[in-house]
């Protein structure tokens, strides 16, 4: 077979073969070539010109050999004995002697072509590259661009980079064989390793990247995990992207338009932001107009992934501050909560405030009240108010009787709620958040395991968390400390009620002139849940029967509400409406 600029010279040197193994390899990969009968090992051996009946030329095509580990050739069937195996080329090997250099097509949809840093300088690292460092890990948790840093550095080095995306590995492809396919292409191309999320594989598996041809750059939001490999190696921690940094690439995605508010809340990345600002383009042109906001949180939206989606229940955010009734003191908290978020990059990079020392940049806050007194309804308006959407989690699918799935579960969430840009809700989080216990059995001490666990999950974490509780009074005092912000909603008075009472039946539903608004916000000491559910079973009565809402529906859905309560229908309460009952 003719040589193809050097092509086996260059396979000889990287896979340390010797000239026995070339032979061998020619004689197998000739037939790929000429149209030839498929060798065996036999017929490899005769045309290589050596000894079958050497042990030293046998172990050359045996396990361990650089040929078979190397994934230079493979033996098809090893059923029959050992010198009548056929013995095969892989494609990707013929191609590259042929001098062709497309990847291999089980490779192919891992590889990823970065794009170019715009944030991070990758000279410092290419430095330590040619200095040596034969393995790295960059961490970033903000949202950077590790692996655009990564792959330019490379190329500063003068190392061509095979950046391999560990996030596109799913359960039905074999990271082992990924590796194995890396290891081979790397080989071939001359090329250094970029692969990324690490913290995607089991330990197991990242061990097999870390070990690839190096120089090999590893890279994800985990800091770096000693299981990952025996060798030490170069850490680098990438700077967060500042709020005005982020600004300027949105005013670029945007071509002009202002995007600061965009640049403080959504957590992306450089290629991110690209992409929510074209995605955001396509929005407003379609219906003829500029870009607008809505169309930015569309965009950035878009981008989030499904998996939080079976762990949590997604809402759009469709209410309003409008549509809350709250006393000053907890409407002016969250309003401060909303612009805790969005400024909290530029106090914390620009201003130099000093957080609390946490790696967690996040706003964690407490929504504290009796159920039906607008918890849900106000994480719902502050999702909408920052343009994120809200994902309320099932507590029942994460509280395990299970010693340790709690933890797995909590984790599961977090983990999948960092890949999205969203408002987290923790409702009912009393079952979750109580009070540590005192130590009495093996079960209290794993309870107060999960409690410390959630602590330090969400202490790492950088998006929005929203607890809420019953009772506020059962939470544990550590994790108190760490909230951003607590909110009390307290159980509408009388003059709260008669609002919600208006603002739940509508301005379009017909009303009957003996419908006492006045008299129900006075006599019925209700929630703002409870006064809803009371607005719709009225307001169905009325449709169902092809009239305006009376009086008498909503002393009949109070009367129901009563009962769902089990609070007593007594004629002191109802007073003249009581024969209504």
């Amino acid at each position: 077979m003719a040589r193809v600029n050097g092509r086996w010279e260059r396979l000889q040197t990287v896979y340390a073969l010797e000239d026995l193994d070339v032979a061998l390899l020619r004689a197998v990969v000739a037939p790929d070539v000429e149209g030839a009968e498929r060798a065996t090992v036999a017929a490899a051996i005769a045309s290589a010109g050596a000894d079958p009946r050497d042990p030293r030329v046998r172990e050359r095509l045996w396990w361990g050999s650089p040929l078979v580990d190397g994934g230079l050739l493979l033996i098809d069937d090893a059923r029959p004995p050992f010198l009548a195996r056929p013995l095969r080329a892989p494609d990707r090997v013929v191609m590259f002697l042929l001098g062709h250099d497309a990847p291999d097509p089980a490779l192919a949809p891992f590889l990823r072509e970065p794009e170019a840093p715009r944030l991070v300088d990758p000279a410092p690292l290419a430095a330590a590259i040619q200095a040596g460092a034969a393995l790295c890990h960059l961490r970033d948790r903000g949202g950077s661009e590790a692996r655009a840093v990564a792959a330019a550095a490379l190329r500063l080095a003068g190392v061509e980079p095979l950046v391999i995306d560990l996030d596109r590995v799913s359960r039905d492809n074999d990271p082992s064989a990924l590796a194995a396919l890396a290891d081979r292409e790397a080989r071939l191309r001359g090329a250094g390793v970029v692969a990324g999320p690490a913290e995607a594989l089991e330990a197991p598996l990242v061990r097999r990247f870390a070990r690839l041809p190096r120089p090999v750059v590893l890279h994800g939001a985990a800091a770096w995990d000693s299981t990952w490999s025996n060798d030490a190696p170069y850490l680098v921690e990438l700077p967060r992207a500042t709020a005005s940094a982020r600004a300027r690439l949105w005013r670029d995605a945007l071509d002009g338009a202002d995007a600061a508010d965009a640049a403080a809340v959504f957590r992306l990345a450089p290629d991110g932001i690209e992409r929510a600002g074209a995605a955001a383009r396509l929005r407003a042109r379609v219906e003829g107009r500029p870009v607008d906001v809505t169309d930015v949180r569309a965009g950035a939206r878009s981008l989030n992934g499904a998996g939080l989606d079976k762990l949590a229940r997604r809402i759009e955010p469709r209410a309003t501050w409008d549509d809350l009734v709250l006393p000053a003191e907890p409407l002016g908290a969250l309003v401060e909560l909303v612009e805790l978020v969005r400024q909290r990059d530029r106090v914390l990079d620009e201003w130099g405030i000093r957080h609390t020392g946490s790696e967690g940049r996040g706003t964690k806050a407490l929504f504290a009240g009796e159920s039906g007194t607008g918890k849900t309804l106000a994480a719902e308006v502050v999702a909408g108010a920052l343009g994120l959407d809200l994902y309320a989690v099932d507590l029942a699918g994460v509280v395990s009787k299970y010693i340790g799935e709690t933890e797995k579960n909590l984790d599961r969430v977090f983990a999948e709620a960092e890949a999205v840009n969203g408002v987290l809700f923790f409702d009912e989080a009393d079952a979750l958040f109580g009070k540590r216990s005192e130590i009495s059995d093996a079960r209290d001490r794993y309870a107060n395991v999960e409690v410390a666990y959630l602590l330090q999950r969400m202490e790492g974490y950088d998006g929005v968390a929203v607890l809420a509780s019953n009772l506020k009074a059962n939470l544990d005092e550590a994790f108190a400390r760490r909230l951003d912000s607590v909110v009390d909603f307290p159980k509408p008075d009388e003059e709260s009620r008669r609002q919600i009472w208006d603002r739940c039946l509508g301005q379009v539903a017909p009303r009957g002139d003996d419908l006492d608004l006045d008299f129900c916000a006075t006599a019925f000491e209700l929630s703002g849940g409870n006064i809803r559910n009371c607005a719709l079973l009225a307001a169905s009565l009325a449709s169902a029967r092809g009239s305006a809402i009376e009086m008498r529906d909503a002393i009949h859905a109070v009367r129901r509400e009563y009962r769902k309560l089990g609070r007593i229908v007594s004629e002191h309460e109802f007073g003249p409406y009581h024969a209504l009952v």
